[in-house]
């Protein structure tokens, strides 16, 4: 069964490729490499044994995209990544996220409705529920307005996807809200690699570890959590790639109660920054040089998942601690260190 995995040579994407290539399934990776490299491709084959089929293809070329599809007409389910990422860029170049983000989805969606049967999994994020009221977060939690342009892509995201299904009988998405992916695959041959300056914090904390980061600031200790800082549910980038193929399957089976359907893919627990930090500084036995400084604008004070519906309906459950998803991550960042330049 051949699945289309768009952004498969990115960071979640990549780990994805793997889980759906060791349950069977051949895949077509999608990657236009702005914040990727092709070379992704032989981690996952060392991982795998197989090869993945990849198209340099750029999302937001509509005839590119047209072209795609008319060489490959067998394409059983479709597994969105492809997307800008970062907060703070997307406050700076709103147009460049609309574009990129929307456009690409719109295009993929045109073909799909076309078919008798489409089965589509949404990359989106816990950014849509903002500062939320209650924690756990659940999935009936209001979807609140938007504090980024990438936030609001992901609420638009979802909207289109809702609404294409009310109306196209047969199509059929799931929308995966996560919380905080991080780690590596324990192999480390695919981990995250951000280009320039880490927007998250496991990877920051990392690159600091191993000297490519002077410090790291910790931005505020007086919010009001356990020991003041930021509190986040941190998820392994393996878990959250399973969970991808559980969705999967699950419209593949038409096990779905309804054509759309969302769920949180989180830990459950929420991690301050400084417990993730403690995490490095036990699994590494390095002391991290860190400083605290002033809070920043916009930071969410706490979030964390209720992964009941996820696990009740999907079957699914993430299974590693926070050490073991950071020391996957610092087995990563060694690896990489001397052969790959980062800025």
């Amino acid at each position: 069964m051949k699945i289309l995995v768009t952004g498969g040579l990115g960071f979640i994407g990549s780990h994805t490729v793997v889980a759906l290539q060791n349950e069977g399934f051949e895949v077509v990776i999608i990657d236009d490499l702005s914040n990727s490299s092709e070379d992704v491709l032989q981690g996952i084959k060392k991982i795998t044994g197989k090869e993945a089929i990849f198209e340099n293809i750029d999302l937001r070329d509509k005839s590119s995209v047209n072209g795609f599809f008319k060489k490959y007409t067998d394409i059983e389910g479709v597994i969105h990544f492809a997307a800008y990422k970062a907060v703070g860029e997307s406050v700076a170049k709103p147009l460049a996220y609309y574009e990129n983000n929307i456009c690409s989805l719109v295009y993929l969606l045109q073909h799909l409705q076309d078919k008798n049967r489409a089965n589509f999994i949404f990359s989106s994020s816990c950014t849509v529920y903002g500062q939320a009221d209650e924690m756990p977060i659940t999935e009936n939690a209001p979807v609140k307005p938007a504090e980024s342009p990438y936030g609001n892509t992901k609420q638009i995201g979802e909207e289109i996807l809702r609404d294409t299904c009310n109306v196209k009988e047969g199509f059929n998405a799931i929308a995966l809200r996560y919380f905080n992916p991080m780690g590596a695959h324990p192999s480390a041959e695919i981990g995250e690699l951000p280009i320039g300056v880490p927007q998250n914090l496991v990877p920051f904390i990392t690159q600091t570890g191993v000297g490519l980061r002077e410090c790291l600031s910790v931005f505020g200790d007086d919010y009001p959590t356990e020991d003041g800082t930021c509190v986040r549910d941190y998820i392994h980038v393996v878990d959250l790639a399973m969970a991808h193929v559980v969705a999967l399957k699950r419209l593949l089976k038409q096990e779905n109660n309804a054509n759309y359907e969302v769920f949180n893919l989180g830990t459950g627990k929420g991690s301050s920054v400084l417990e993730v930090i403690h995490s490095f500084e036990r699994i590494s036995d390095k002391k991290l040089n860190y400083k605290l400084v002033d809070r920043r604008p916009g930071d969410v004070i706490t979030a964390y998942a209720s992964t009941k519906k996820a696990n009740d309906i999907l079957g699914w459950k993430a299974e590693s601690t926070l050490d073991q998803a950071m020391k996957s991550a610092w087995d990563w960042e060694q690896k990489v260190r001397k052969s790959v330049k980062i800025s």
